[in-house]
């Protein structure tokens, strides 16, 4: 199956800007004239985002949630009806190879993840089914539309419904589709998956009640403020979930459930969580906007010339204007002098996380030994 995705039909709007080609939002619109305005639109009014590039599966079945709970790493044997999760895809040494967010609607587990991964993520799903009463699969008829800010409650009217759901709770829409809330890349943020062929119906009929257009680039630098991941961009092949803030159950907003059954790359997880401490952490970076050029995703973060991390997104915020996330050694003290690229940068002290909390397995340990 490709991954290659058509060009939105939102682009055809006027003012949309395509994202770059080659990138991974190439196929719907970066921006639409006004980047930094739209960041503001969404953070103190309502504005609709085009993320109509995400794929799109489902799974149906008797068996689909106590499935699904045996080989991944969140806890949703038994999510009930209307409740979405986040969830993680890890190999055996406990390595993130799939991050993707789920709704179970109505006997359907719906998952949508990003385009270039979700081919392989269903492939994976549908070859580890064996004997269960479970059926992975693509839904290209179906689309992501995000609706972020604070006045989303004034478009009630154009959804249909008769009130927002709360935090990782879904509703169906009329006429297909639903809407869930997510709890970042800002407080008030909703996903709409509706069918592909309602997509510009229903950009239209948000714009009409008053949501303002809003392209990636805003998504992009609210999520790294917020310091969520995106999964490609911000991690690597050796990401573990601990480095990159992916760690929390059901109703901690994570992707890994700590109180569950085995899965694939179990191990690692307890480890890190009762006995070790990440060998990184996601941080967030301020770059130094007078440099001549900027850093891309993946160059490196250097100290006195020596290698301590590796550079995620890089986008231009509304406030803090260029920053950037990255996965930083932990040992690398918050007021190091790093380079990212070729510009400075500097550790947001606020991004930085605590590892200083007491682990279950090392206080097991010190009391065996009559600490």
């Amino acid at each position: 199956m490709s991954s290659e995705v058509a060009p939105s039909p939102i682009l055809q709007f006027p003012g949309a800007v395509a994202g770059l080609p080659g990138s991974p939002d190439a196929a719907v619109a970066w921006h639409y004239g006004d980047p930094l305005g739209e960041q503001r639109a969404a953070v103190q009014r309502v504005a609709v985002v085009d993320r109509s590039h995400r794929f799109v599966g489902s799974i149906t079945g008797k068996e689909r949630l106590t499935w699904l709970h045996t080989i991944t790493s969140q806890h949703v044997a038994d999510l009930r009806d209307g409740r979405s999760a986040e969830n993680l895809d890890l190999d055996l040494n406990g390595r993130v190879q799939h991050h993707f967010v789920l709704t179970e609607l109505d006997g359907t587990v719906w998952f949508d993840t990003e385009a270039a991964r979700g081919p392989e993520l269903l492939s994976f799903l549908q070859k580890m089914v064996f004997w269960a009463d479970a059926k992975p699969e693509a839904a290209p008829d179906h689309a992501v539309l995000s609706l972020l800010g604070p006045k989303a409650t004034g478009l009630l009217g154009a959804l249909g419904i008769a009130g927002l759901p709360e935090i990782y709770e879904a509703v169906a829409l009329p006429g297909g589709g639903f809407i869930r809330r997510m709890p970042w890349p800002t407080a008030d943020s909703f996903d709409l998956i509706v069918p592909r062929e309602q997509l510009a119906s229903w950009w239209t009929r948000l714009r009409d009640a008053g949501a303002e257009a809003a392209g990636m680039w805003a998504f992009e630098a609210l999520r790294v403020a917020a310091l969520r991941p995106r999964i490609g961009l911000d991690t690597d092949d050796r990401t573990i979930p601990h480095e990159a803030n992916w760690v929390g159950g059901v109703e901690e907003f994570g992707a890994v459930h700590l109180n569950k059954g085995c899965y694939r790359g179990q191990e690692t997880v307890a480890r890190v969580h009762n006995l070790g401490k990440p060998p990184r952490h996601l941080v967030l970076l301020h770059l130094d906007g007078s440099a001549d050029a900027r850093p891309e995703p993946g160059d490196p973060v250097t100290a006195g010339g020596r290698a301590v991390g590796v550079l995620g997104t890089v986008v231009d915020h509304y406030e803090f204007g260029p920053i950037a996330l990255a996965l930083i050694k932990r040992t690398i003290p918050a007021d190091a002098v790093l380079e990212a690229g070729p510009c400075a940068a500097s550790i947001d002290a606020d991004s930085v996380p605590s590892h200083d909390e007491p682990q279950a397995g090392r206080l097991a340990v010190e009391k065996l030994r009559g600490r």
